[in-house]
């Protein structure tokens, strides 16, 4: 029986200060070292994860944009898939037409591109994923499909965007990854998606299968699995609706989880 672990980041992997507990980080080096693949699943581009990597030393595959951009543990492109930049075009006109409070980037392959580097919001992602956006506009991009765009809007207009983006754009994936963060991607395109795709190439069972996440892109994801853990810092309204639960990610929910299923 082979197994497999999947992590989102942000709420998850990393605690509050955007750092990995020395026990979930045993526990990685715990599950590598008997040959159970752990992989990063997040809405982050690459550039945004691949420091995590770097910092605590180790390698793994990354699963990018929630699933438009798949990389093994060399960085190997395995999967790629985006809208068209037309599409993007689309999305960013409707954003501004509406003048929505919010800062919008646009992400393809491993390029950041934002409207407005001097906004504060963009700076403040930029300090949190210790990656660096150019300004410019969807044309800017290398390849000609964009794999993500992201909304950094205020808590408190948030429903209202999803709700308009979701209207205008049906054929878009629209979901929340933060209480202030929503992310637009083509319509194929989710983390549950993505590990089924990894769990087939890899020949491993769904159901032997362990993923962990704190928001409402990770939920399908968690319900796809044999065994997905909601942390305990989760929006109270996912509580009622995935059964396993961990601790919060500034108490090594991780790591008793997996303790929990004696796999460390």
């Amino acid at each position: 029986m082979k197994k497999i672990v999947f992590s989102d980041v942000d709420g998850t992997l990393l605690n509050r200060r955007h750092e990995i507990t020395p026990r979930t980080r045993q526990a990685i080096e715990k599950l590598q070292k008997k040959g159970i693949p752990f992989v990063i699943v997040s809405a982050r581009s690459p550039s945004g994860i691949y420091p995590i990597l770097d910092e605590y030393g180790f390698k793994c595959p990354i699963i990018a944009y929630s699933g438009a951009l798949i990389l093994d543990e060399d960085r190997n492109a395995l999967f790629h898939r985006g809208m068209e930049k037309s599409q993007a075009r689309k999305i960013i006109e409707f954003l501004e037409a509406n003048r929505f409070d919010l800062a919008w980037s646009a992400y393809s392959v491993d390029q950041w591109i934002v409207k407005d580097k001097s906004d504060p919001r963009i700076m403040e992602e930029e300090r949190i994923v210790k990656a660096q956006a150019m300004q410019g506009s969807v044309d800017a991009a290398a390849d000609p499909q964009i794999n993500k765009i992201l909304c950094i809007c205020s808590p408190s207009n948030i429903l209202e965007i999803e709700e308009k983006l979701k209207s205008a754009f049906c054929d878009c994936s629209i979901v929340k990854s933060a209480d202030f963060l929503l992310e637009v991607m083509e319509k194929s395109i989710t983390k549950a998606a993505a590990v089924q795709w990894l769990c087939g190439r890899q020949n491993i069972s769904l159901a032997d299968a362990v993923a962990f996440g704190d928001n409402y892109n990770d939920a399908e994801m968690l319900e796809t699995v044999g065994a997905g853990f909601l942390m305990g810092n989760a929006p109270e309204e996912l509580k009622g609706r995935i059964p396993l639960h961990t601790l919060d990610h500034n108490q090594d929910g991780i790591y008793h989880a997996l303790s929990r299923l004696h796999l460390v």
